[in-house]
């Protein structure tokens, strides 16, 4: 249920509700739910190296070749996404220094993973229909930087100190 919620949610991003609703949730949950996004964008490889006749893994064993996959594709997939995760939180608390708007990179690092939903489903559903190379991820990690920006200015200003 809780899960659901969050996909609702990061639907509606940057909607100032959707935000605040999302900032509610755990750290466990988030970091649960982009394991879960990873594991959908890492289908259509999945499906391609299972099919394929040739390279390295196509004539393993099924369990072999779960391992195989699990330590040399979805792994370093996950340490990418959440390198590039990092690396829009940190702009995005640039960003908000600099609007002098209150917020921490814990909080935009959580919503930068909720932003992912849309552009990791799209990247999932044109690698069914046809082959991408996952390069196209850090392409969409652009929009997930703009939305970012639009939720920096949802937050309320500092309060100046005299």
């Amino acid at each position: 249920m809780v899960f659901w919620r969050i996909l609702i949610n990061s639907l509606k991003l940057p909607s100032k509700q959707a935000v605040f609703q999302l900032n509610r949730i755990g750290m466990d949950f988030t970091v649960l739910y982009m394991f879960i996004l990873i594991v959908f964008i890492s289908l259509p490889s999945f499906t391609n190296k299972l099919q394929a006749s040739g390279g390295p893994g196509s004539d393993m064993n099924l369990v072999f070749f779960f391992i195989y996959f699990f330590i040399f594709y979805y792994l370093p997939l996950v340490i990418m996404a959440f390198l590039l995760l990092s690396l829009i939180a940190y702009l995005g608390t640039s960003f908000a220094k600099l609007l002098r708007r209150k917020i921490r990179f814990s909080i935009l690092w959580k919503l930068t993973v909720y932003t992912t939903t849309i552009p990791f489903f799209l990247y999932t559903a044109a690698a069914l229909i046809f082959p991408l190379k996952d390069g196209w991820l850090s392409v969409f990690m652009i929009y997930s930087l703009v939305l970012v920006l639009k939720i920096i200015t949802v937050y309320p200003k500092r309060k100046k100190r005299t």
